[in-house]
């Protein structure tokens, strides 16, 4: 496939001022020399230039055209970017020629992909392309950036660094332990470097368990009993009326979501039913949704009523949700009692307060969840993957087992680091650990 040459237009398919057609492989020179009036092979890489798109004696369109030469270019090929004139007929007229004279529809990702194969980036810096294209945050869009700048593997590298070096020494023991210049190895010796390795595997789980939590926006579930302004301050928040408000208790009687940024934050919240006891079959199942929402909630915001004292309802709820993340919430201020604590008044939109306790809560993650930190569910799996594999090698040794047989966790631990960023597995192993050592000469 990598033999082919591929197009695709790389700014929409709409309407613009500009569009961008991207044409990327070993014959993009010698189509695109069939479609334009000057002589692309005497371009150099890295330059500009203008022309004419011809379809036979038809001018089509005047563009400019982006030249790079391989290996020079970001998939590794010959790429050229034809800049033309940004309507939808014309764009499609342009990539149905160069499909025309021999180039193939990319499939999705495949510039990128063949970036990878090319080894021009890794796999988190491809996976951080993507992640840069839908952010639809400041920090999404942060740790993108840092991502497609190496910062994963740099994270990545002195594990993948020490753990080569444990397997390094142990298969240099097994395998020459005649050799003078080979250190016998014991558990005493494996043991401390092993348990240093995952003390720093555990801190970039942890950081990255947070951070993709507060990318992907904080599960926040507003908690109460009927009546207190759970909906009042989903609306006041979100500055728009999602959920009806009546005087009525039990108006909500399922999960109402909304998306918003609070000091830099991204909350998705959900204003859940009232709970209480209640013989209403429809109340109840709102009831149970609220209840699982709480389980599941990473922040909750519970609100009571401050112009009233605090019920056996009230202390419930405060019991169920002790455990968990939370701010609590007097409402009704302006009618209050004047309890210490967040105030509100959602009902005259006055939520700074509550928007005060949400920033500070989270103003110490945010600086890691913009920073140098796994990105994904995939790497985070990964490097959960890769350290399980290490506490299995741990016991193994902590067991009384053979170097030999540790060495099988190990290499697991191994292969799993390496496909964070894509490396490859158990067929390099070996040259990375004789490129250390000169004990066959």
């Amino acid at each position: 496939m990598l033999n082919d040459t591929i197009a695709a237009i790389a700014t929409g398919d709409q309407k613009g001022a500009i569009s961008i057609i991207r044409l990327s492989g070993e014959d993009s020179f010698s189509i695109i020399q069939s479609l334009v009036n000057v002589d692309v092979n005497t371009f150099e890489g890295n330059s500009i230039h203008h022309a004419w798109i011809k379809d036979n004696d038809e001018l089509v369109d005047e563009v400019v055209l982006n030249v790079f030469r391989v290996p020079n270019s970001f998939t590794g090929e010959d790429v050229i970017e034809i800049n033309c004139h940004g309507g939808i007929y014309i764009t499609r007229k342009v990539l149905g020629l160069l499909l025309a004279r021999g180039a193939r529809l990319a499939n999705p990702g495949e510039f990128s992909q063949r970036a990878y194969l090319n080894n021009k980036i890794d796999l988190s810096q491809a996976e951080a392309i993507n992640d840069l294209i839908n952010a639809k945050n400041e920090l999404s869009a942060s740790s993108a950036v840092n991502s497609l700048r190496g910062s994963t593997a740099k994270l990545i590298e002195p594990l993948e660094e020490e753990l080569t070096q444990i397997l390094a020494n142990i298969e240099a023991n097994i395998d020459y332990p005649e050799y003078d210049d080979v250190k016998q190895l014991t558990e005493e010796e494996i043991l401390p470097a092993i348990e240093k390795w995952i003390i720093q595997m555990d801190k970039i789980v942890d950081d990255a368990k947070q951070s993709i939590s507060i990318r992907e926006g904080i599960k926040t579930a507003i908690l109460g009993k009927p009546n207190v302004g759970k909906s009042s301050i989903l609306n006041a928040l979100l500055h728009e009326e999602k959920a009806i408000v009546t005087d009525i208790a039990g108006t909500t009687r399922d999960l109402v979501e909304g998306n918003i940024t609070v000091g830099g934050v991204p909350l998705n919240l959900i204003d859940t039913a009232g709970i209480r006891e209640s013989d209403d079959v429809v109340e109840k199942i709102g009831i149970e949704r609220s209840l699982k929402a709480l389980e599941e909630a990473e922040l909750v915001i519970v609100v009571l009523d401050d112009s009233n004292h605090l019920t056996s309802e009230d202390e419930e709820i405060l019991e169920k949700t002790k455990d968990k993340e939370r701010i609590i919430v007097y409402n009704k201020m302006d009618l209050g009692m004047h309890s210490e604590g967040v105030h509100t008044s959602a009902i005259q939109g006055d939520v700074e307060e509550l928007k005060k306790a949400i920033e500070d809560k989270f103003k110490d993650a945010l600086p890691l969840a913009k920073g140098n930190t796994l990105n994904n569910t995939r790497q985070l799996g990964l490097a959960m993957q890769a350290k399980q594999s290490m506490l299995d090698a741990k016991k193994t040794l902590e067991d009384g087992f053979e170097l030999d047989v540790v060495t099988i966790d190990l290499q697991k631990c191994w292969e799993s680091l390496r496909e964070i960023t894509g490396k490859a597995h158990r067929e390099d192993l070996l040259d990375e650990i004789f490129s250390r050592f000169c004990l066959g000469k």
